[in-house]
């Protein structure tokens, strides 16, 4: 049985890709720092038949999330989906939201694609890294999350050329916001409901999760 580690697993889209790889034959490891949104997850994935694991797991911390891969031991795609926004004029950001957000979604990107990366040569398998068009152009009261994710972009682009000869492979996802629990804390997005909704990006990644260097998925 194929495996497949996401980040962020508890909610949105990483708790559909969840169900989306469960349900296509995959073995699949939660991992997140929320062990009760896990192992609600982990329940819907099992009563529908599907194998699944709770491995919990702050990627902001190296030794977290290098004990998190030493339990998942064996792993054919690896799905960087954890990070967070935080939204506003940049005189408005806290020191701590500046940390958060780069601790999150950049060091966080790094840290868990570094410990993934042995067991993905192994298994000559895929890793995706989930970056957004945030990633692609600056927004307006998006900065240090705009940062973030061409920061991930940037790291993304250069493990694609040092894996150019290696049978493993990473792909980054480009998409527009969806109608997820991400904009529950903020007025940055009036109504979320019109955006897509989480199943059906985790079905596009999931057909589209064939090697290649980018996905994008328009709102």
């Amino acid at each position: 049985m194929p495996t497949v580690a996401i980040t962020g697993a508890g909610s949105g889209l990483g708790r559909s890709l969840a169900h989306t790889y469960a349900s296509n034959g995959y073995k699949v490891f939660l991992l997140g720092r929320n062990g009760e949104k896990l192992h609600i997850v982990q329940h819907e994935i099992i009563e529908n038949g599907g194998e699944s694991e709770v491995v919990l797991c702050d990627v902001q911390e190296y030794a977290s999330v290098s004990i998190a891969f030493q339990q998942i031991g064996e792993l054919d795609v690896f799905i960087n989906n954890a990070g967070i926004g935080i939204f506003g004029p940049v005189e408005d950001y806290t020191p701590e939201d500046i940390d958060k957000t780069l601790d999150t979604n950049v060091k966080g990107t790094i840290l868990t694609v570094k410990s993934a990366l042995p067991l993905i040569r192994k298994s000559k398998g895929r890793i995706l890294t989930i970056i957004s068009t945030a990633g692609l152009r600056g927004k307006v009261n998006e900065s240090i999350y705009c940062a973030s994710k061409f920061a991930v972009r940037g790291f993304t682009e250069s493990l694609q050329k040092e894996l150019e000869n290696n049978e493993a492979s990473i792909t980054a996802v480009y998409m527009g916001g969806m109608n997820t629990p991400f904009w529950d804390k903020t007025s940055h997005i009036d109504d979320p409901s019109r955006l897509k909704g989480p199943e059906e990006v985790a079905k596009q990644i999931y057909q589209e999760d064939d090697c290649r260097n980018e996905i994008f998925i328009d709102k």
